[in-house]
């Protein structure tokens, strides 16, 4: 059983992974309007395809954890495959600093 300060500590740095990845997104987006304009320079293709990859890899996750019992199933499958989660929730994000 996890402790209070355990579970805040899961909270935290997941909030942490989910603001790094709606700032990626946010960061595809603009990069994706900018591309409809002007060519998109190797290292910003580079990071729309990362995400892009990123995209595609949650959508089974999805699935899995919409299926009866997916919720205990998917933390299986993440333990089997790792590179199912999306680039955030793989990294540490407490090596970077994030506003609260």
């Amino acid at each position: 059983m996890l402790t209070k300060e355990e579970i805040k500590a899961l909270l935290l740095r997941n909030k942490l992974r989910l603001y790094q990845e709606l700032s990626q997104s946010k960061e595809a987006m603009r990069l994706i309007k900018k591309s409809t304009h002007t060519k998109l320079n190797e290292e910003e293709r580079e990071k729309v395809k990362i995400h892009l990859i990123d995209i595609c890899k949650t959508i089974p996750a999805l699935t899995v954890f919409l299926l009866p019992g997916g919720s205990l199933l998917l933390p299986l499958l993440i333990k089997l495959i790792p590179d199912i989660l999306p680039s955030a929730f793989r990294d540490d994000p407490t090596k970077e600093k994030f506003p609260s």
